[in-house]
């Protein structure tokens, strides 16, 4: 009975997971929903600033924190571990609908406008190039892993849960985080720049560069040797040179995300 209700639970966390990333790619480009980083209630600059900003500290430290081997090992004595991811994504879509509620746009000044159709056309595009690469990176590595379906449904079926394996598929081959790469493309390729907007970006840009180093220490602890070559011969964000080659070995721990 507890594997069923592990199963349910995940399930659910999955689903609003999935929920809550549909409703950010529309929150950060301003894109099919009722409110967005641009669009909402104003309020004095004083005040969205330090709203914003609190917003953004709220989700780098639930994020970061929780994505810890330290605090993984003191919170499953209290949840049990094959809901651990589950429960991890259960607080990072509270975290986000406070960010998409509470979220004050600041309109001005304006970065950049780029007005030409072209050009346009372009961002949009490598804005969506981004989310779809980001997309992809978590099914090379493990999507339902990382999302906590496999887990809960090992529980159910009764099955062993497999050791992490060091592996470089397709993506992995030519940078370490392709999932990362895509997001930064997401957050920057824009025709509108708004200030609000530039605000958002740097401190997921801050997070996510923050959260790079955090990870790659983890993985160099797990993975040892064999990560550290991985590190010197293919590029953080952008491809190196043959950054491909002879690499067989190198893979992201979903948990560790």
């Amino acid at each position: 009975m507890r594997g069923l209700f592990s199963f349910l639970y995940g399930v659910i966390a999955y689903m609003a997971g999935m929920s809550a990333l549909l409703y950010f790619v529309g929150f950060s480009g301003n894109l099919l929903v009722p409110k967005s980083v641009d669009v909402g209630a104003s309020a004095p600059t004083g005040v969205a600033l330090l709203t914003d900003l609190l917003l953004l500290a709220m989700f780098g430290i639930q994020h970061s924190v929780m994505a810890r081997q330290g605090f993984k090992r003191w919170w499953t004595r209290i949840v049990p571990p094959v809901v651990e991811r589950s429960t991890y994504l259960v607080a990072t879509c509270a975290v986000l609908a406070a960010m998409f509620w509470f979220w004050v746009p600041i309109a001005e000044p304006i970065v950049w406008r780029v007005e030409n159709g072209a050009a346009s056309a372009l961002l949009w595009g490598l804005f969506g190039l981004g989310w779809l690469l980001a997309l992809v990176s978590t099914f090379l590595i493990n999507h339902f892993e990382l999302f906590g379906l496999q887990q809960v449904l090992a529980r159910l079926m009764r099955r062993t849960q497999p050791e992490t394996q060091f592996r470089t598929p397709l993506l992995y081959r030519y940078v370490r985080h392709p999932l990362y790469a895509g997001l930064l493309l997401g957050l920057w390729a824009v025709p509108v720049m708004t200030a609000g907007r530039l605000l958002f970006a740097l401190g997921l840009s801050a997070y996510i560069l923050i959260g790079i180093a955090f990870e790659e220490r983890d993985l160099l602890k797990q993975f040892g040797e064999r990560y550290r070559r991985y590190r010197e011969q293919v590029g953080m964000l952008i491809p190196r040179a043959r950054s491909s080659t002879g690499m067989t070995g190198g893979r992201l721990d979903p948990e560790d995300q």
